[in-house]
């Protein structure tokens, strides 16, 4: 066990052996940044003030030798071995709200596509419900472990919608996506995450979804657009197949605007989604833009190299790859 002090953050916190930092700062109430879990976003990362933090494996992507070298870690990869103090880096306004538990009731469960459903919730106990578009909430149906998904709605709706797509194997997603019926309580847990819309940015905005991943992406640009309806977005949506793509009402309506354009990139017609966007900006990305990127994990790191070949600095790609839990491998004490 060990004594955790955490800067910006009142009481120190007790790190059980085995346990991450990250794991215990969010058992204790701590709105420490994160996404992914399992060392592969850089959501977490920390600069370790004092004590010695023994780190696990991770992505380079999320984590440099030299960032290494430089005394930086990921919360999530990390074990303490003594009393220690970290310091999450707050480069970028980072939106911190109070996490909360609440009890929902499904409302309703809308399929989407052959996989994919829409789920709304509304809340019964334990709002309000803050959070800030591109954020995501840790879903619990009864009798199963608890999944991650973004919301799909703005943060000014009452009603919270997710985007749940089937995979296979996948038991909490085949409950939701088959069984899962009106009336079902739902118990949901956060928010969570920083690649979400940064509200003192002016510059045009590129907004990028792979599959379901068009749910934050949905969130963004609904919250920026009622804002600041004069903002250019370019809106891609990549899909598999024309049969995996949905929302095409919500991006006809969006086409409305001169400021806005819309492309859904259908993988089979031989295309990938990092592909289309190298080749619509080969001339180069327009100024003071940001991205927010989101999807599977390939999709992500394609699409995000692309962007950094492209310019765009690492600060202005906000990205949330959604990992299932297979893809979050435990963390052993040695």
């Amino acid at each position: 066990m060990a004594i955790v002090t955490l800067t910006g953050w009142p009481q120190p916190i007790t790190v059980e052996a085995g346990e991450t930092i990250l794991d215990a700062a969010l058992a204790a109430g701590v709105p420490f940044p994160h996404g992914c879990r399992s060392g592969n976003c850089g959501a977490c990362k920390s600069r370790v003030l004092s004590g010695e933090v023994d780190l696990a494996p991770v992505s380079e992507y999320a984590l440099s030798d030299a960032e290494r070298q430089a005394g930086l870690v990921l919360a999530c990869r990390s074990l303490a071995w003594e009393d220690c103090s970290l310091a999450w880096l707050e480069a970028d306004a980072v939106a911190l709200h109070r996490l909360c538990r609440l009890e929902t009731r499904v409302q309703s469960v809308t399929p989407l596509t052959h996989d994919t459903v829409e789920v709304a919730l509304a809340i019964d106990a334990g709002g309000p419900f803050t959070f800030t578009a591109g954020q995501y909430a840790s879903l619990s149906f009864p009798g199963l472990p608890p999944r991650d998904y973004s919301m799909a709605n703005a943060p000014d709706e009452a009603v919270l919608r997710f985007h749940i797509r089937r995979v296979p194997g996948g038991a909490v997603s085949v409950y939701a996506t088959q069984a899962l019926t009106p009336g079902t309580m739902v118990t949901v847990e956060g928010p969570f995450g920083t690649a979400h819309l940064r509200s003192d940015h002016t510059g045009p905005v590129l907004a990028i979804a792979g599959g379901s991943g068009l749910a934050p992406i949905q969130s963004i640009v609904t919250s920026l657009l009622a804002s600041d309806p004069q903002r250019a977005v370019f809106l891609y949506h990549g899909v598999r197949t024309p049969a995996d793509a949905y929302g095409s009402a919500w991006l006809a309506d969006l086409t409305r605007s001169d400021h806005v354009t819309t492309h859904v990139e259908v993988a089979a017609d031989g295309l990938m989604l990092h592909q289309r966007i190298a080749a619509d900006f080969a001339a180069g990305l327009p100024a003071g833009a940001k991205a927010y990127v989101a999807g599977p994990p390939a999709m992500v790191d394609a699409v995000s190299a692309v962007l950094h070949s492209l310019g765009l600095a690492q600060a202005d790609i906000h990205a949330d790859a959604f990992y299932t839990s297979a893809d979050r491998p435990a963390v052993a004490a040695s």
